[in-house]
């Protein structure tokens, strides 16, 4: 049976080559819906079309199948699990959480590098009170069930409840993008294969941070 990252992978591949779906499956010589349903998990290809895709994509059968996030098909060691922020703390817990930490590190450091080339200050600040407003969210939640004292924080917690850090999310993301917009200069490429040109070790973990979401879309949709 395939490995459940495949669709995922499969597709992340794709997309970082800038590809639209009908033009990959033709160059690997099935049907655009057959391919579809390949990187939606919806069926699972046989061994010859993974060799196949392999060779494509040049990579190997384990980063394919998820066993590895390098593409020469070496097995995950903890040493591979450096990330953009480049600390050397190991984080406890599993495997998982390595892995989660790394996608987002890497495509936070991706954003922050394009914005600080836009050079818009409100963009970067905006984007900053965005995520640390989320990650305070996560945070505050956690400290509370591990029966942490919320006085360590200024927000009370009936404040904290009526779900005001939702709010400020969403006012700083309105002022991330009017800033965007207010910007009169020339944006950087964000394209897949500029990403991938550009970013190289980190345009994956982009690539897989937004396949993810758009699964998670998918699946509100259906």
């Amino acid at each position: 049976m395939i490995n459940e990252h495949f669709s995922r992978v499969l597709g992340l591949l794709r997309q970082e080559k800038g590809l639209s779906q009908r033009k990959a499956a033709s160059e690997l010589g099935i049907s655009q819906a057959l391919l579809s349903h390949y990187e939606n998990g919806i069926r699972e290809p046989g061994l010859a079309f993974v060799a196949r895709a392999c060779d494509y994509y040049h990579v190997s059968a384990d980063y394919l199948l998820g066993r590895t996030m390098n593409r020469d098909g070496a097995i995950i060691e903890a040493e591979d699990l450096a990330d953009a922020s480049e600390a050397k703390e190991s984080l406890k817990g599993s495997i998982s959480a390595k892995l989660e930490k790394k996608l987002l590190v890497n495509t936070t450091s991706v954003l922050f590098d394009l914005l600080g080339q836009v050079g818009s200050r409100e963009a970067v600040a905006q984007a900053g009170a965005y995520l640390g407003s989320g990650l305070y969210q996560l945070f505050r939640q956690l400290y509370r069930l591990a029966g942490g004292n919320e006085g360590y924080f200024s927000t009370d917690r009936e404040t904290f409840d009526l779900d005001v850090l939702s709010a400020d999310m969403t006012l700083a993301r309105i002022r991330y993008v009017r800033a965007l917009e207010a910007y009169k200069g020339e944006f950087p490429a964000v394209d897949g294969q500029s990403l991938a040109a550009g970013y190289q070790g980190l345009a994956q973990a982009v690539a897989q941070v937004f396949h993810t979401a758009d699964e998670r879309v998918r699946k509100l949709e259906e």
